[in-house]
């Protein structure tokens, strides 16, 4: 016979072999008899090492996940441009497709897992990564069949026949791929919601080290071509989970959170699927918005080199992309945490410094970038048309990463608050009725090709990110922590049954 679940609790308490959300920063805000520069300092440096804490491991894991990726581009690209730009497109046009879906729909766990972790409900955050991967499989099996299908929907797009043809080899290998998103990120955000970073960056680093020698011999040495760098691919995700799920199992810091597997993984799934599908939408909205602009690229009249010079840029921008994503997760869990714990200041503070440190992160990147605009290229492909076209695009790539220094960190606090829903609706109409439109006005009808395209789409990012501000600085921190705590009462294991009638 089942117990009623405890109550939710805004206090401090200590579980063996478990950390929990410290009063300190709360403390240090809410003390008005200091000086108010002597608390901002106090807390900037408590927060500071916060932050650190998580953003630099969350930053090595997404760098060593997505260099996994880049690698296997910069091997094929090697082959020729033929083949970099059928995984270009590949990875752009088809594999991102099922990367949003899968890592929005796992932002669920991040919510629920961070906000529970920080009421003490350590035992619902099993329960949560479990029916996060129950949905997230299922999810699998129809994206496979665009996988299956990645031919005839590619050149159904207008993409030329050559490179389409060579994209579905590569894509074919990268089926297995789709599930291991699946088992991986509802247990990187399990993780996270802990504090529990830096096992997964040992982890990463590991496969990274296997992936790029497998990769070189299934290329190079065993003529595998495209469906081979495809498959190491998706082993080299697979090793990543195996490894992250043995570390949760063993591990004495996930004792409380991770008991075993229950039965209560297939209970509530409809209203655990609408959150997931929030999360999904949200982030699908963000991460397709640049794969939309790679296909209409592939339109233009000189498709091969204006795939091949975005695949540069994209790629640039999705390895200094992951540095921001590593502050977005660490914005995340403190903004979850604390308003599980019931500190309103310390979450706007938090907000504060960690969108700070990603902007000036972010700037440094734009910099580098512009200055090695002429040389950059080369690491990709030895084409000197390619490489020209690559040069001309880095103004538009170094105002690409300035933004993205600030708008997935502030993403990551509407995941903390739970505010999926509404920036949805916010993607939609900066992204899709106003960035896209402009993109292709530019691009086409002005004839200014992909500069164009970059420029209008750059322009919806710019609108979406101000909204984004704007929200966040009206944001009522003591209405969200009243929010957090409704929020783990609906969301509190309550024995549903399997059926109901």
């Amino acid at each position: 016979m089942e117990t009623d679940p405890p109550r939710l609790s805004f206090k401090l308490s200590v579980h063996d072999d478990h950390e929990t959300v410290s009063d300190e920063l709360e403390q240090i805000l809410t003390d008005t008899e200091a000086p108010y520069s002597k608390r901002i300092r106090s807390a900037s440096w408590v927060e500071l090492k916060l932050l650190f804490h998580l953003a630099a491991p969350a930053v090595i894991v997404y760098l060593l996940n997505n260099v996994v990726s880049m690698s296997t581009q910069i091997f094929c690209g090697h082959l020729g441009n033929l083949e970099l730009a059928a995984v270009s497109l590949g990875n752009t046009g088809i594999q991102v497709f099922a990367y949003g879906l899968m890592l929005g729909m796992g932002s669920a766990v991040e919510t629920l897992c961070g906000q529970a972790y920080g009421a003490n409900r350590h035992e619902m955050l099993g329960i949560y990564l479990q029916r996060s991967t129950v949905l997230l499989m299922a999810a699998g099996i129809p994206l496979m069949m665009i996988y299956i299908f990645s031919k005839p929907i590619l050149i159904l797009l207008g993409e030329p026949v050559n490179i389409a043809s060579a994209a579905a080899v590569f894509v074919f290998g990268l089926i297995p791929q789709i599930f291991a998103y699946a088992a991986n990120f509802p247990i990187q955000k399990f993780l996270q919601a802990q504090s529990i970073i830096a096992p997964s960056a040992y982890i990463s680093l590991g496969a990274l080290v296997v992936h790029v020698l497998l990769t070189w011999l299934a290329v190079f040495k065993w003529n595998w071509g495209l469906l081979g760098a495809g498959l190491v691919l998706s082993l080299s995700w697979w090793i990543i989970v195996v490894a992250q799920f043995v570390y949760i199992v063993m591990s004495k810091k996930c004792r409380n959170t991770w008991k075993s597997f229950s039965v209560k993984a297939f209970s509530g799934l409809w209203s655990f699927f609408r959150l997931s599908a929030a999360s999904a939408v949200m982030l699908c909205l963000e991460t397709w918005y640049f794969q939309i602009l790679v296909l209409i690229a592939g339109l233009l009249e000189n498709a091969e080199v204006a795939l091949d010079s975005l695949s540069v840029c994209m790629t640039i921008s999705g390895w200094v992309f992951m540095i921001s994503v590593g502050f977005n997760a660490a914005a995340s869990v403190r903004v979850s945490n604390e308003l599980g714990a019931g500190h309103p200041k310390s979450a706007s503070f938090s907000v504060l410094v960690v969108t700070s440190c990603s902007f000036v992160v972010s700037v440094i990147a734009a910099i580098i970038v512009l200055i090695f605009r002429d040389s950059i290229s080369y690491i990709f492909t030895e084409g000197e048309v390619v490489a020209k076209a690559a040069s001309d695009l880095s103004p538009f790539l170094a105002v690409t990463l300035i933004l993205n220094g600030v708008q997935p960190v502030l993403s990551g606090v509407a995941v903390g608050c739970g505010w999926q829903a509404f920036v949805a609706y916010v993607n939609v109409g900066c992204y899709y009725l106003i960035g896209i439109p402009l993109g292709v006005l530019l691009g086409f009808t002005f004839d200014l090709g992909a500069k164009g395209i970059w420029s209008g789409m750059l322009g919806g990012t710019v609108l979406q990110t101000l909204i984004l501000l704007g929200v966040t600085w009206r944001t009522d921190w003591n209405k969200e922590v009243e929010g957090a705590k409704n929020r783990l009462s609906t969301w509190d294991d309550k024995s549903e049954p399997l059926l109901q009638k």
